[in-house]
């Protein structure tokens, strides 16, 4: 099972990118793939998450800007980011839990955590700057 992200780049300020997960590897059965950022100097952060169940999960730094997608005849995962700021700035990575972890954890203390996730992809570096 692999995954390969792509979509970012240099963006202003309230502009607007969409970031892709595609999943490949991966023939049926229960997932769920997230989004995490790290910005230089910065602990990583979870950003999204949707699960093959329709659940989605946004951290409060991206709700109301942020909307998760996923397309499975595509096997991909998307991300459209609005309204972007220069906070945003960071290397954005994909994620998959398998086990359905993230669920239990967002549910106990309300974020993602990275432990949570048995795949990693590479990053993307999305850089928001005029």
């Amino acid at each position: 099972v692999q995954l390969q992200a792509s979509g970012g780049g240099l963006v202003q300020p309230g502009g607007s990118l969409r970031l892709s997960c595609a999943l490949s590897g991966f023939t049926s059965g229960y997932y769920a793939i997230a989004w995490f950022r790290q910005a230089p100097g910065k602990e990583r952060e979870g950003i999204s998450c949707i699960s093959s169940d329709d659940k989605i999960y946004y951290a409060d730094s991206v709700k109301g800007r942020f909307t998760i997608s996923r397309d499975n005849a595509k096997s991909t995962v998307y991300l459209q980011m609005n309204s972007l700021k220069p906070e945003d700035t960071a290397v954005y990575t994909c994620a998959l839990d398998l086990r359905a972890y993230w669920a239990v954890t967002v549910q106990a203390i309300g974020i993602l955590r990275s432990s949570d996730f048995q795949v990693w992809g590479q990053g993307t570096l999305v850089t928001v700057s005029s």
